[in-house]
């Protein structure tokens, strides 16, 4: 058994429709918790319309490379093309962490999935909504979540901004 947690975005087409396909999906496998909504700002150099974010908590009998293999069966569900880097996309799942039950984290230099997320530290589309679900959380390697959204630019964590549209 090994716990997970996954970044899930979606900027284009119905994107609470898509988020909310997924994170239904995941109950079959062992949704522990998810976040509200967040819309943020797209992340990268391509422009592109805003996200909808948010954070699941998983825990099920698959290994790093497993979880990694749902999140992309859930992106290939929701219609999800890999052209462009960092481009619009109907819906993308991270693996931001995987923790073994003894609570060992699962650590990979594998350039197919690299754990903890190489760049999970420095996105408040990310950290904010897991801080809302944990205010304990820890990323490996790199210290307490709250620390971490603490440290990122004040703009950066204001610009992540709960929907109310989806509870």
């Amino acid at each position: 058994m090994t716990r997970a947690v996954l970044s899930l975005g979606a900027n284009l087409g119905d994107r609470a429709r898509a988020l909310r396909t997924a994170i239904e999906a995941l109950v079959a496998d062992g949704l522990v918790a998810r976040s509200t909504l967040y819309e943020t700002p797209p992340w990268g150099p391509v422009e592109q319309p805003p996200y909808l974010n948010a954070v699941a908590f998983v825990r099920g009998d698959r290994d790093a490379a497993g979880w990694l293999a749902r999140a992309h069966e859930l992106e290939q569900a929701a219609g999800r093309t890999r052209e462009v880097r960092w481009g619009a996309r109907t819906l993308d799942v991270d693996v931001v962490t995987v923790t073994a039950d003894d609570g060992t984290p699962v650590v990979s230099d594998d350039p197919a999935l690299t754990l903890p997320h190489p760049r999970a530290h420095e996105r408040a589309f990310v950290l904010v909504p897991w801080l809302s679900l944990d205010p304990t959380a820890v990323l490996p390697g790199h210290g307490r979540v709250a620390d971490l959204v603490a440290a990122l630019p004040p703009e950066d964590v204001e610009a992540v901004v709960r929907w109310e549209h989806l509870q």
